[in-house]
């Protein structure tokens, strides 16, 4: 049976799928708007550190007052309403509510309510990937221990790579490629909440309209996000990651099967079965038409000539040997999406994405010369970006892994373009969070 119509029965029976919300920000409002159109959901209860905020944008999404009426957890499920208030902890640990969706974008904090849920015995989507990129193998793990089950956000586009990666070798396919667009030009690695609107495309007015936040939108822009989803994808489907970076090979639809072939052949990878992503802006700065900036794509191979021959008389389009073909989704739309994640955990028992190992890794790396004293201020930031690196690299060079990259002192100088290593930094030990990637590390260890 579908999901849609398992939902639907859920619905019938009276027998909701109960969820909690942490975070109601944008990405949080995006799936808030799609609720109150979803049978078989009630979402219980949300956590926000500022519950006003939080109503103010559950109206600006449609939802009527009397929604959001009710003065406790216990009060909302008893008149199918939705309590508002700041306090997560009660919210992962009210016995009635079935799956936490985390959806702060702080990924210190994420590890906290992730934890803290599976002790409770909830399922978790976590929207904020950021935290999954530092240490989502051992969150898997502690959700398994638990009995309950951790996921990628669906909407997201880590999530729909692996759902085209898994697609693809269901199918037979061996994945030579995976990964998602992007608009990049290099110098975009220095780009700063100052400058992002202008990089970004948006005006500052439809910045303000839509209540998008410059720091969080100059992570993607700056190369940040792109690593942190290019490591999720890594790590849940076992893709190599390029050796010293993302390539961000600039290509059109039509031509992702030409560069995503190895470089003997003519593309940009260091060998088959890699994650990349594609630039929708040539090397000068031209924007390529039919680009897949927003979208997420997967390169397979004809093994064989009857394969290869299928491809052709099915007019697939391929590269010139007619071996390479790319599947892709030319859009994403984000928290519009999550509730299939929301779904396939509770109806199928399915995460939408889970980290399985630790191959890759987001080193914070120096967007300006940094001196002792300067504090760094996380992804999208003014001081450091993400670089992607295998995580075998990060291990070796002691690379600080970029969520956990906030509200740090820099002790030794750093150049601009180097890699933050733990020598370079006072961390903070005492967080959840920092413990969790150290034993991370030591459990999935990489020799040198």
């Amino acid at each position: 049976m579908s999901l849609h119509r398992q939902l639907q029965q859920r619905a019938a029976d009276g027998r909701p799928i109960r969820v909690g919300l942490i975070g109601a920000g944008k990405f949080g409002s995006m799936y808030l708007s799609q609720i109150p159109r979803t049978p078989g959901v009630h979402l219980v209860a949300i956590a926000d550190l500022s519950p006003e905020a939080a109503c103010r944008n559950l109206a600006r999404v449609g939802w009527e007052a009397q929604r959001v009426q009710a003065a406790s957890i216990d009060a909302a499920l008893k008149d199918g309403s939705t309590h508002v208030g700041d306090d997560w902890q009660a919210l992962v640990r009210h016995p009635a509510i079935d799956i936490v969706v985390e959806c702060t974008g702080h990924p210190i904090a994420a590890v906290d309510h992730c934890l803290e849920a599976f002790a409770n015995r909830k399922h978790v989507v976590n929207v904020t990937v950021e935290a999954d990129a530092f240490c989502g193998a051992l969150l898997a793990r502690r959700a398994h221990e638990a009995g309950v089950l951790y996921s990628l956000a669906f909407g997201d586009q880590p999530a729909l790579i692996c759902d085209l990666v898994d697609w693809a070798r269901t199918c037979g396919f061996p994945v030579v490629a995976a990964g998602r667009g992007h608009k990049w030009l290099p110098h975009f690695s220095q780009s700063t909440p100052e400058t992002v609107w202008g990089y970004y495309g948006l005006t500052p007015e439809q910045a303000a309209r839509g209540g998008l936040n410059p720091k969080m939108f100059n992570s993607f822009l700056d190369g940040s996000k792109p690593s942190i989803e290019s490591t999720a994808v890594s790590n849940a489907t076992g893709l190599a990651v390029p050796s010293n970076g993302l390539l961000y090979p600039p290509a059109s639809v039509e031509d992702i099967p030409y560069v995503t072939r190895p470089k003997s052949e003519g593309g940009v990878l260091e060998r088959k079965g890699m994650v990349e992503v594609i630039s929708s802006l040539e090397a000068d700065g031209r924007k390529i038409p039919y680009d897949i900036r927003m979208g997420v794509w997967v390169t397979v191979e004809a093994e064989t000539e009857y394969i290869k021959n299928c491809f052709e008389e099915y007019n697939a389009h391929t590269d010139p040997s007619g071996r390479y073909f790319t599947l892709y989704k030319r859009w994403h739309l984000i928290g519009l999406e999550v509730g299939y994640s929301v779904a396939s955990l509770a109806l199928r028992g399915e995460p939408t994405g889970v980290a399985h190992a630790w191959n890759a890794d987001v080193v914070a790396t120096a967007k300006r010369d940094l001196k002792p004293g300067d504090m760094l201020d996380g992804e999208g930031g003014y001081t450091v970006w993400g670089k992607l690196l295998p995580a075998a690299k990060s291990q070796a060079i002691g690379g600080v892994p970029l969520g956990l990259a906030h509200d740090v002192k820099v002790v030794r100088p750093v150049a601009q373009g180097q890699c933050v290593t733990w020598a370079d930094v006072a961390i903070d030990t005492t967080t959840r969070a920092y413990a969790l990637r150290r034993e991370m590390e030591k459990l999935f260890s990489h020799a040198a």
